[in-house]
């Protein structure tokens, strides 16, 4: 009996009625020795303190449920802080610095809780349509104030509409997708389109994406949406300015089904959700 029950520090006389067949079954995985674990207290009368027993000399300490099931109600808490925290800011466009500083603190909190993203096990979560939210970065009056980005408000004026990106992860096309309505000379009305920024990406750390322009699209809507779409190439590395080199590196700082946040190569925060 001695050889299989972890010694406490009350005597054993204090532990009742210990059965004297094992309470649960061994599972051998190569020279770990585990072991199932039963959920009632009936069957497990070590349960509360997380230790089951096996037939074998081996104990093995297992981490209760209700542990995980706490940490990720914790996460679920963090994230609608940090949804509440930067909704009505207009993507970040309305935000002054308390929001800004309400809006980063959130975003550390979930991040430091739900620990570093793996891409190389979460890639498929990557997947989709996803809508900007939020960027710390928006007063820089471009795409999101990471390079390579869209210039906005420099040479027309510019409201900036939704936001998208657009990830493929077999192809490995990564598109920035922006709404734009441009500003044109009394008596003609605003001229809407949708501005894509193409890319490829690829995955250069376990949470870090690296990102290559290829081209820009314009698209005309509304009520020039018969319009063909117009092709921008990419500049060639010898015309491109050094603000602009065609590149740009990110780190996901948290991931799931339905929420991303990350960090740009100029430090902005974003958050977007799935569309």
């Amino acid at each position: 009996m001695a050889s299989s029950v972890l010694n406490f520090t009350r005597p054993l006389s204090h532990i009742q009625s210990i059965p004297s067949q094992p309470l649960i079954s061994p599972i051998n995985y190569g020279s770990i020795n585990l072991c199932s674990f039963h959920t009632t207290r009936r069957n497990c009368n070590f349960k509360k303190m997380g230790i089951c027993r096996s037939s074998s000399s081996e104990v093995t300490f297992i981490e209760p449920p209700e542990t995980q099931q706490s940490k990720d109600e914790l996460i679920g808490s963090l994230k609608l802080k940090l949804l509440s925290a930067v909704s009505g800011l207009n993507r970040g466009l309305a935000a002054n610095e308390d929001d800004k500083r309400k809006a980063e603190d959130a975003a550390k909190e979930l991040e430091s809780t739900s620990g570093p993203v793996d891409l190389s096990a979460d890639l498929d979560q990557l997947q989709g349509r996803w809508k900007l939210i939020y960027s710390s970065a928006f007063s820089s009056r471009t795409l999101g104030g990471s390079r390579p980005g869209l210039p906005t408000g420099r040479l027309l004026p510019i409201n900036l509409g939704q936001v998208f990106q657009r990830i493929d992860i077999f192809s490995k096309d990564f598109d920035n997708i922006a709404e734009l309505e441009l500003g044109a000379p009394w008596p003609f009305p605003p001229v809407e389109v949708t501005a894509t920024l193409a890319h490829k990406f690829e995955i250069i750390e376990s949470c870090k994406i690296k990102i290559t322009f290829e081209k820009t699209t314009v698209k005309t809507t509304g009520n020039l949406s018969q319009l063909p779409p117009l092709d921008i190439p990419r500049l060639p590395d010898g015309l491109r300015p050094p603000s602009n080199p065609g590149t740009g590196e990110f780190e996901v700082t948290y991931l799931d089904s339905d929420t991303r946040v990350t960090r740009g190569d100029r430090e902005e925060l974003r958050v977007f959700v799935i569309s």
